[in-house]
């Protein structure tokens, strides 16, 4: 944080959200903000000069137009009204420079904070277990083990053909045939041979085996490993989150623990393509670490401390991405699905907000940044199951044809047992819950949602 302060006192034009030069900064009163510069444009017709108020926003009349002041930065941003539309070539110069010199000024600050943060926990692991040899699980894995060549990653996987598999060939022949591991990332089917000596550990055991799956391999765990939990759901019966279930089921309630999240399909991450993501935890420094263990040059980390807010949105999207699905299956249109995932997105923010999570989570990554992911990307397990069910299928015909768990299914339940606990109205998870148990179609569910009360909105 003093890396932070110290250049924005250095490069006080970034405190600005769109990097507003200092006199934008300084306005006060509800007309300066407004009508911030003031320029003398003198009249085709030779008249006197007279003062031309510049709105900020720039699709309004005229356009905006940084003049460069002395470090060539820009000091003000003007506008020349013009009777023929076009910008002169000296302002469009202007603007062109005022634009390359912000940019290379956040470069600057961007690589000056790098260069500050310390990167020693990446440095001192030596080893990081993976519980669960799923797509996820495996793309993350294989991220790890990029990040540092002689670090051994251990994955813990019930399947000997998968193990086999990795180890002989350094393939998924489950899940990525076609993508080749690292050569440190190594598969046992032996708890106590992968946790030994273990770092970190990654859980990617589905929500709903968690418990059972910890509780059997306890005895092998340090009581002082973190685990960073990268499985979004809840557990049907109990409601509990990973952050209740791993400790719980570990027997000590002090273990370690971070929650990973955020938009990523695995699929990608295996293509290294550009990817951000947060991990949350009570402990500051623990979020620091995972952040600093998993961050590359192709994953870009942030951190929180709103552990709920993080594990209540990266849950329920699923079932969201369930109804954006449905909707796109019986072509209901953009209009209607615009509509659906807007109020979906309220509902998650009403109940999260009565659990304790933080407003401001759920416009970050793990909230809106999941939540646009997961409800309109095809590759999204749950969107395609929702699909699949407004055209028609049964749902036992497509979770039986499926290789993945779509964790929105079991969390459907879960969540509308938390809507009655907390007191909170949420129409269309609801309407997803209802077409999983089979006590509405998802024609008459939307006859339903449509016949709503017409409401404010809030």
């Amino acid at each position: 944080m003093a890396a932070a302060a110290a250049a924005l006192v250095a490069e006080p034009w970034l405190h600005g959200p769109l990097f507003f030069p200092p006199r934008q900064r300084g306005l006060s009163s509800s007309f300066e903000r407004k009508f911030t510069f003031i320029r003398t444009v003198k009249l085709h017709s030779g008249t006197p000069p007279i003062p031309s108020l510049v709105p900020l926003c720039p699709c309004a009349a005229g356009h905006l137009d940084p003049v460069a002041g002395e470090d060539g930065a820009g000091s003000s941003l003007i506008s020349e009204p013009s009777t023929t539309g076009v910008v002169s070539k000296e302002g469009g110069k202007d603007r062109r420079r005022a634009v390359r010199v912000a940019w290379e000024k956040l470069v600057r600050w961007s690589r000056s904070w790098r260069s500050r943060a310390r990167s020693d926990v990446l440095e001192r692991t030596k080893k990081v277990v993976v519980l669960g040899g799923g797509s996820f699980g495996t793309a993350m894995a294989a991220h790890v083990a990029s990040n540092k060549a002689d670090m051994e990653v251990n994955m813990l996987l019930r399947d000997v053909d998968v193990c086999r598999s990795i180890n002989e060939t350094h393939f998924n022949c489950k899940y990525f045939p076609e993508y080749k591991l690292p050569e440190n990332v190594v598969a046992t089917t032996n708890p106590k041979l992968a946790l030994l000596g273990a770092d970190f550990c990654l859980h990617a055991v589905p929500v709903q085996c968690s418990s059972s799956f910890l509780e059997g391999i306890s005895e092998h765990v340090d009581p002082n490993l973190p685990f960073i939990s990268l499985s979004k759901g809840l557990e049907l019966n109990t409601l509990r989150t990973m952050s209740q279930i791993i400790p719980q089921a570990l027997g000590n309630p002090r273990q370690p623990f971070v929650v990973l999240s955020g938009p990523s399909f695995a699929l990608e991450l295996m293509r290294k393509l550009p990817t951000a993501m947060v991990v949350a935890s009570k402990d500051k420094k623990m979020a620091r670490a995972a952040q600093q263990l998993l961050a590359s040059q192709r994953l870009r980390i942030s951190s929180s401390g709103d552990v709920t807010g993080v594990e209540i949105a990266g849950a329920l999207k699923n079932v969201l991405a369930i109804a954006a699905g449905i909707v796109e299956g019986m072509n209901l249109g953009n209009n209607c699905m615009a509509a659906l995932v807007s109020q979906g997105c309220s509902e998650i923010r009403w109940l999260s907000s009565k659990m304790g999570a933080k407003t401001a989570t759920l416009t970050g990554l793990s909230g809106s940044g999941d939540i646009m992911l997961t409800c309109f990307v095809n590759l999204s397990r749950n969107r395609t199951l929702g699909v699949r069910l407004g055209s028609g299928e049964r749902l036992e015909d497509i979770l039986s044809s499926m290789k993945q768990v779509a964790e929105g299914v079991s969390t459907a339940g879960a969540v509308i047992a938390l809507a009655q606990k907390y007191n909170v109205k949420m129409p269309v998870l609801t309407a997803v819950a209802r077409i999983i148990d089979n006590e509405l179609t998802p024609k008459k569910a939307v006859l339903e949602l449509m016949n709503l009360p017409q409401v404010e909105e809030v």
